[in-house]
């Protein structure tokens, strides 16, 4: 069943490429991801490149000198198909302020396809010697995505939020105290910091104020080996004083590891914007 999700998303990326690519496809008729932009970011630290989908807000035509904020959204090979139809639903009734989707993706579910999450997301372990590419991620949004996104769109350097799930979690959390004032919002969703939790328990700035805003969410039916380290986490630093951005974690009850993503979107995205 997850592969056969997983599938469906990898699906509807490539109609939007191609979309793109030919300025038709069926893609026109699905409003909530239609008008979307490609970039391929030929990445000079990875060697390799990204696959970048922007999604403009429906008023960005018309408020030629209006900023806005920009929501990144990781393994968004997977995530922008479901989450900006849903974010779609949520500007119906004004929930969300307008905003520019920016999915970041590999077009691949498989490492030998090119999806590099695993190295990419990460911090080092002792158990997997292919984790540990955070730092050089980390580096490529900083100085080529962040750049790209910003000359090309009017986006808000001020009002950057990155989402992640799972190892894309751990990666909110892992640039969140290593460089905590690059995003002003970050939202992980059931971070999974089941290798390298002693890193996460650590301080990796010495900034104890940078105002940017961080939302934790763990299910209350994840499984185990994700979500007793995640909740290790949050008891460590709900107790720690001199954060370097606002907190809020919580339980979100009904939902497991991969139903959980809508609701911590919204909600993250929600307490982000009060």
């Amino acid at each position: 069943m997850k592969s056969m999700i997983f599938n469906c998303f990898k699906v509807a990326l490539l109609v939007l490429i191609s979309m793109n690519a030919h300025g038709q496809g069926v893609l026109e008729s699905l409003q909530s991801i239609n008008q979307s932009n490609y970039h391929e970011l030929q990445s000079a630290a990875l060697g390799r490149p990204l696959h970048i989908v922007v999604k403009p807000p429906a008023s960005y035509s018309k408020k030629k000198r209006k900023k806005y904020p920009v929501i990144y959204l990781l393994d968004g090979g997977m995530t922008f198909p479901m989450l900006a139809g849903y974010y779609n639903y949520l500007r119906s009734q004004d929930v969300l302020p307008e905003s520019i989707i920016v999915a970041i993706s590999y077009a691949s579910n498989t490492f030998e396809g090119g999806n590099y999450r695993s190295t990419d997301y990460t911090a080092p372990s002792e158990e997997r010697a292919y984790y540990g590419g955070a730092s050089v991620f980390q580096a490529v949004i900083e100085q080529e995505l962040l750049p790209l996104i910003e000359s090309t769109y009017r986006a808000d350097p001020k009002m950057r939020i990155i989402f992640g799930q799972s190892i894309g979690g751990q990666f909110v959390l892992y640039t969140a105290l290593t460089k905590p004032d690059l995003f002003w919002g970050h939202i992980a969703s059931n971070p999974a910091l089941h290798r390298n939790l002693e890193f996460f328990l650590q301080r990796h700035s010495d900034q104890t104020s940078s105002g940017s805003r961080l939302f934790v969410a763990s299910a209350s039916n994840d499984e185990r080996r994700f979500r007793s380290p995640a909740l290790a986490w949050t008891d460590h630093w709900t107790q720690k004083a001199n954060l370097p951005w606002e907190l809020k974690a919580i339980t979100i009850e009904g939902y497991g590891h991969f139903s959980l993503v809508t609701e911590s979107f919204r909600q993250g995205l929600v307490w982000v914007f009060e």
